[in-house]
């Protein structure tokens, strides 16, 4: 009987010790946003009003976190109507055949205390390619509303919108590269 008792505290130790947390993304505090070259002069800044993002992690330091995001294509915006309708259609994101991009996170490496290296997949137009995204975890606190514990993340990377299918005009009009400029507090559920 005593062999039985300490396998279940063993058991019940352990799992407390390997306990994910989840975390949401505070969307009043959070941007999903992309910036592209124009006619190679002047540089177009965008962003999506429409997302969700999550993470998964039982180390303190989210060595091992599992970052979701899912945004809804029809949400682009870049503060200009009528380039937010050509991008809207079937020319650029075809929001009706394809509503959303998502990204989930394979692997997270450490660099230092506050920058990481985070692989991924990023599935875009109907397209999954794998994706690197270069993460700094910006602060760590507690909320002063909830009390529970808070995180702030940016993220920033780069695509070739033509390996997903995007867009057909050339890099001399639209740039093939877009820069990726996320920013985020998420707070621990």
């Amino acid at each position: 009987m005593k062999k039985l008792n300490l396998l279940v505290a063993a058991l019940l130790i352990s799992s407390g010790l390997t306990a994910q947390s989840k975390w949401r993304v505070d969307k009043a505090h959070a941007k999903v946003g992309f910036a592209v070259k124009h006619l190679m002069l002047s540089t177009v800044d965008g962003y999506f009003k429409k997302f969700d993002a999550s993470i998964i992690s039982s180390n303190e330091d989210f060595t091992d976190a599992v970052f979701e995001v899912s945004i809804e294509t029809a949400s682009v915006s870049t503060d200009n109507d009528a380039r937010d309708k050509d991008l809207r259609s079937a020319h650029f994101f075809d929001v009706t055949k394809f509503p959303q991009i998502t990204f989930k996170s394979t692997s997270v490496n450490k660099v230092d205390d506050k920058t990481f290296k985070v692989l991924g997949n990023l599935t875009l137009h109907g397209v999954t390619k794998p994706l690197k995204l270069d993460l700094t975890l910006s602060s760590k606190g507690k909320s002063t509303a909830t009390k529970k514990p808070v995180a702030e993340f940016k993220v920033t990377g780069k695509i070739n919108r033509t390996d997903f299918g995007v867009g057909s005009d050339p890099a001399a009009m639209i740039g093939n590269e877009i820069t990726l400029k996320v920013n985020g507090e998420f707070e621990q559920e």
